[in-house]
């Protein structure tokens, strides 16, 4: 039998908030997320040498427990203990949503399984921040990460992620995008249109859009500068042309007779037919 459990329901357990941190402007982390990083009995953070300095800048004074994927297994029960005890604890990682490439999923799994509340909140996310300005078809979209490091891996990785119809996104390191990029030419081909997102939020953030081609071009003049999120535009979806030139122009000659402009016309009939518009184009002004 499920049981539906209540964020802010009434409880002798704690309850553990999930609050994103800025993932590069320190102004982006909310009142709310203020708020409760001020309040809670303890603040489990990847690095708290990291976690100190925002927690300087807004004169927080929580203290601080480490929770990497290094002491993961270590920390699980203490802290899952804590919350029994009724202690509130907020987890956050260095920079963005906590369980999205980052350490959060075992301590959610593990309260979830013991009906500790859990209560998220919402902030900042490297992957959305650059898909909105990407200029690539938002949605659907797929959110991968980083890409493993070895051969076979990655290339089974990208076997699949290449046969989607949907934008993806991978993040990736300065030092490895150049390989990154190499390696997504190899199995996608280099003229899927690319969009490497850095630095976001900084004072240095910036856009390089173009094919993989382009892109491993740039690469080859210029140097990668910070963290990046990669998003690769969607297989396009083929469809077979099923109607022939002669029916093609019959119809284009037929809607411009109907009073319809020759543009226009060959515009419709493209769409109609599932041919590219230049196609139609050549075909009724003989240039093919």
């Amino acid at each position: 039998m499920i049981t539906e459990v209540a964020s802010f329901k009434a409880s002798t357990s704690g309850r553990l908030y999930l609050v994103p941190t800025p993932i590069g402007n320190l102004g982006d982390l909310s009142p709310r997320a203020v708020e409760v990083l001020q309040t809670v009995d303890l603040i489990a953070a990847e690095d708290t040498r990291n976690t100190q300095k925002l927690l300087n800048h807004f004169q927080i004074k929580t203290k601080q427990i480490s929770f990497h994927e290094h002491n993961t297994q270590q920390r699980l029960p203490e802290l899952v203990a804590k919350l029994k005890q009724g202690l509130q604890i907020a987890q956050v990682s260095d920079a963005g949503m906590p369980s999205i490439s980052d350490p959060g999923q075992e301590l959610v799994q593990a309260c979830i399984q013991v009906q500790i509340p859990v209560v998220p909140l919402t902030g900042p996310n490297a992957a959305l921040t650059a898909l909105i300005a990407s200029g690539l078809v938002p949605q659907p979209f797929y959110f991968y990460g980083f890409l493993p490091r070895k051969q076979q891996e990655w290339q089974a990785a990208l076997a699949q992620l290449k046969n989607l119809t949907a934008t993806f996104i991978l993040y990736e390191s300065p030092y490895r995008i150049q390989k990154t990029v190499e390696h997504l030419g190899q199995v996608l081909g280099t003229g899927r249109q690319l969009v490497l997102a850095r630095e976001l939020t900084k004072v240095h953030e910036a856009f390089l859009r173009g094919t993989i081609g382009e892109v491993q071009e740039y690469f080859a003049q210029n140097q990668p500068r910070g963290e990046y999120v990669v998003l690769v535009q969607g297989q396009l979806q083929t469809v077979e042309k099923t109607w022939s030139e002669l029916e093609v122009q019959q119809e284009v000659q037929s809607q411009i007779q109907a009073g319809q402009k020759p543009n226009v016309a060959i515009k419709t009939v493209a769409k109609q037919a599932h041919w590219e518009r230049q196609a139609v184009y050549n075909l009724y002004h003989g240039l093919e």
